[in-house]
This record gives structure tokens, C-alpha cells and sequence, in this order.
């Protein structure tokens, strides 16, 4: 139960930290509009993405129907491994449930607005990274987690082994 409880608060404080940048950036900025943060590094800067990363798919007819199924049956897929790991398995417990909490903060979106605010833009001088949001955010450092929880692993049956 304790783990549940664990995925349960990790995924609502990245939703509402999800959704709430978001209902700021759209409520405070016009589209395109530009704060700078660090000069020549960083910008909150507002626009939104219909496709996916890289806008990836942003003009096919079909992109929201299937972003939304992707979506939903990630979420799917991430509660039901959650379920199957061990106790002890705490890196991994909190790195699926930051996946999960980004997953259905960019789903929302995609239902509410048939498209993801994204704000965040990282960039070294003309060269800019896809502008992103804390969903995506939270995606990228729970995968980066759960991937060194899987070295850690595997590690751990090594030891296990000899």
C-alpha cells in the first residue's frame, strides 16, 4: 500500500505542477511571446505543439486520435508494471510514476486543446532545443531514472548470481 502511496503523491504533485505552468503560460503570455531567464541559455517562451516531440506528426489528419490512444494506454502500461514491482524497487517506483504523471499532464492537454502548451526553451545561441513543457519534463528524468534503476539491477542479479 505504501508504494501506491508513493506513486499516487509523486504523480498528483507533477500533474498539478503540469497543469498549473501551463494555465499560467496560457493565461499570462500571448502565443509566441518570450521572457528571457538566462540570457543566451534559456527563454519561457509560449507555443503549442500538435504533434509530438519535435512536433513529430504535427500535421497528420490522424495525429490527436492517436496521440490520445498512445497516451492512455501508456498510462495503462505504466500502472500495470508498477503493480508487478518489487517492494524494493523504490528508484523504479518513482521514475514510472513521474512517467505516468507526465504521460496524462500531456494527455490532458491534448483533450482539452487538441494540442500540448509547451514553454520551455532551452537554447546555446541560434541553436535552439524543441521548446518543452513539465510533463515532457518529467518523462525524460523518469525514463533517465528508470533506466539506471534497470543498471542497478542487473547489477544486483550479477552479485546475486556469485
Amino acid at each position: 500500500m505504501r508504494r501506491w502511496t508513493i506513486f499516487a503523491s509523486i504523480a498528483i504533485v507533477g500533474l498539478v505542477a503540469d497543469q498549473l505552468t501551463k494555465l499560467y503560460i496560457d493565461r499570462s503570455m500571448q502565443m509566441f511571446q518570450s521572457i528571457p531567464v538566462i540570457d543566451g541559455l534559456f527563454n519561457i517562451t509560449y507555443v503549442r505543439n500538435k504533434g509530438a516531440a519535435f512536433s513529430f506528426l504535427s500535421q497528420a489528419s490522424w495525429r490527436l486520435p492517436f496521440f490520445i490512444a498512445i497516451s492512455a494506454v501508456a498510462a495503462v502500461v505504466i500502472v500495470i508494471a508498477f503493480n508487478r514491482l518489487r517492494n524494493d524497487q523504490r528508484l523504479a517506483q518513482v521514475s514510472l510514476a513521474m512517467i505516468f504523471s507526465g504521460a496524462v499532464g500531456n494527455l490532458i492537454d491534448r483533450v482539452r486543446r487538441g494540442e500540448v502548451v509547451d514553454f520551455l526553451d532551452v537554447y546555446w545561441r541560434a541553436y535552439h532545443w524543441p521548446a518543452f513543457n513539465v510533463a515532457d519534463s518529467l518523462i525524460c528524468v523518469g525514463v533517465a531514472l528508470l533506466a539506471l534503476d534497470m543498471l542497478r539491477e542487473e547489477q544486483r542479479q550479477k552479485q546475486a548470481k556469485s
